[in-house]
């Protein structure tokens, strides 16, 4: 079973490395003794994340979710990194490949399929919604400051 690697951690950061995305089926997800996902990884608590979660997933061809699932609290967003599929939620279905973007709220329930030829590759960031407000706008300070390489 592949192990996520630590870079660089600090005070204010942490850096990993999950390998080579094409590597991702190397990762198992342990649920219970009797239901491992195979090539799904999270990363949220090995970067320390405080307001979110983050998951790496890949779908082989033929392969699915093989459930519906929905959250009590947390929004999430889907982003697909390679090859193609269909998303479903709410019973609506629809193609999904590289590139594609999908937001889902708490109550929506959802699951992803690999229809293609190719492996199905996607992060999904997990989050409470509305965590931000109107001065998040202007949360981000430009510093005066040269960057040294």
């Amino acid at each position: 079973m592949k192990q996520i690697k630590n870079i660089s951690n600090g005070k204010n950061y942490n850096a990993i490395s999950l390998g080579n995305l094409s590597e991702l089926n190397e990762y198992v997800l342990s649920l219970s003794p009797d239901m491992n996902i195979l090539g799904k990884v999270f990363i949220g608590s090995n970067l320390s994340c405080e307001g979110t979660e983050i998951s790496f997933q890949v779908f082989k061809p033929g392969s699915e979710t093989g459930f519906l699932h929905k959250h009590h609290k947390h929004e999430e967003i889907y982003v697909f990194i390679k090859g193609k599929g269909e998303y479903q939620v709410d019973g609506e279905i629809f193609s999904i490949g590289e590139g594609t973007v999908i937001r889902v709220s708490p109550d929506g329930e959802r699951t992803v399929r690999n229809n293609g030829n190719d492996d199905l590759v996607m992060m999904c960031i997990q989050y409470k919604p509305v965590a931000f407000d109107e001065s998040d706008a202007q949360d981000a300070v430009i510093l005066q400051k040269e960057v040294k390489w």
